[in-house]
C-alpha cells in the first residue's frame, strides 16, 4: 500500500525508521536481528538508504596513481526485496538518489523495483561525493530532486526514455521527498528552501520526511511556513537519539543543524558514553511525545545501523 494513503487515513501517529545497508561482505542476518527488535511495534515502513559509488585514488611505490570505483554499501534494491519478503506487513521504502546515476541508471532501478512490487520511494538529490565540496550530476543525470520526481512520474504514465518503446507498462510509485526544518546547507535562506520543496511536491511527490532535528519548536515553526506556502501533503518529522559524545560535535557539522543548549549541557555533564546514550534516549522520548501530541501522522527514526536505542524509544512511546 502507498505510504501517502496510509498517512492520510490514519487516526494515530505511526512509527517508521531508516536503516543503512550492510557494508560489502556484511551479513543480512545481522541486519535481520536489528530489524526484529523493531518489527513488534508495527512500523509503517522501513526506509533503506542508497549510497553512490566512491572514487578512490591510490599511489604505488613508483608514484603511479590508480583510480578505482568502489561501492561500499551494495544492495539497496536487493535488500528492499528481502525485507519485503521477510516482513510483508511493513512497507519498504528504498531511497533513490540523483548522485552518481544517469537517467538511464535510474530508470533501470525503477524497473527492477516495479518488478519486485515495491511502490514507495524516497527521492533525494544526495550529497556531494566524499572528498568534494559540491554536488555534480552525472552526464545525463539530474541536478535536483524535482527532475528526479518528474522522471518517476513519467514512468507512472508509461513514459520511458526510449521513445520507440512499445506496450509501455505504467508503474505505480508513490514518492516522498526530504524537507529541512533548519534549511538545506546549500539554500540561500529558509524561504527559498521551502519554495524549492514546494516544487518537488508540485512535480508529484506525495509526502515529506524531514532531516533530523532536536528542537521541536523549530519543526513547528517550519511546518507552519510550509503550510502557509501552500504545501498540503503529510509531513513526517524525523529524529535520532544521541548515542555518544562524539555526536555532539559531528552531527551539527555533517547535517548543518543546531543542538539545543539544554541537550548539550546535559551531555557535557555525562561521565561516559553510557550516560550519553541514556540522555539521548530520554530526549528522544520527550521529543516523540510532544510531536505525537501535536498530531503528526508519523515519527521517523534514523537508526544509522543501531536499533537498540530506537527500540527503547518505541517501547516508551508506541
Amino acid at each position: 500500500m502507498k505510504i501517502a494513503e496510509k498517512l492520510k487515513n490514519t487516526d494515530k501517529t505511526l512509527f517508521s525508521f531508516e536503516i543503512v545497508p550492510p557494508l560489502k561482505g556484511g551479513s543480512i542476518e545481522k541486519l535481520y536481528n536489528k530489524l526484529d527488535l523493531l518489527a513488534e511495534f508495527n512500523p509503517l515502513n522501513v526506509n533503506i538508504t542508497f549510497h553512490q559509488d566512491e572514487v578512490v585514488y591510490s599511489e604505488d611505490s613508483f608514484g603511479n596513481i590508480t583510480k578505482r570505483v568502489e561501492r561500499k554499501h551494495p544492495g539497496t534494491v536487493a535488500l528492499a526485496a528481502a525485507i519485503k519478503k521477510r516482513y510483508p506487513e511493513v512497507e519498504t521504502v528504498p531511497h533513490l538518489i540523483c548522485g552518481g546515476m544517469s537517467k538511464s541508471d535510474i530508470e533501470n532501478v525503477l524497473i527492477d523495483l516495479n518488478f519486485l512490487g515495491i511502490e514507495n520511494i524516497l527521492a533525494l538529490r544526495g550529497d556531494a561525493p566524499k572528498g568534494t565540496r559540491y554536488f555534480i550530476a552525472e552526464k545525463d543525470g539530474h541536478n535536483h530532486t524535482d527532475s528526479l520526481v518528474r522522471q518517476i512520474m513519467d514512468l507512472n504514465h508509461g513514459i520511458y526514455l526510449d521513445p520507440d518503446l512499445k506496450n509501455n507498462e505504467h508503474t505505480n510509485f508513490s514518492v516522498g521527498v526530504a524537507g529541512y526544518p533548519e534549511k538545506h546547507i546549500e539554500a540561500s535562506n529558509l524561504e527559498f528552501d521551502i519554495k524549492y520543496l514546494k516544487q518537488k511536491i508540485d512535480c508529484g511527490a506525495e509526502y515529506i520526511v524531514t532531516q533530523m532535528f532536536f528542537d521541536n519548536q523549530k519543526f513547528f515553526a517550519w511546518e507552519k511556513l510550509c503550510r502557509d506556502s501552500g504545501i498540503t501533503v503529510p509531513i513526517i518529522p524525523a529524529i535520532k537519539p544521541i548515542g555518544k559524545m562524539r555526536d555532539i560535535q559531528t552531527i551539527p557539522q555533517v547535517f548543518n543543524i543546531d543542538l539545543p543548549s539544554d541537550l548539550v549541557l546535559e551531555c557535557m555533564k555525562a561521565k561516559n558514553d553510557d550516560e550519553i546514550y541514556r540522555i539521548g534516549v530520554e530526549w528522544t522520548i520527550s521529543q516523540s511525545k510532544e510531536l505525537i501530541s501535536h498530531g503528526v501522522p508519523a515519527v521517523h527514526y534514523f537508526s544509522v545501523g543501531k536499533t537498540e536505542n530506537v527500540r527503547e524509544v518505541a517501547k516508551a512511546v508506541f
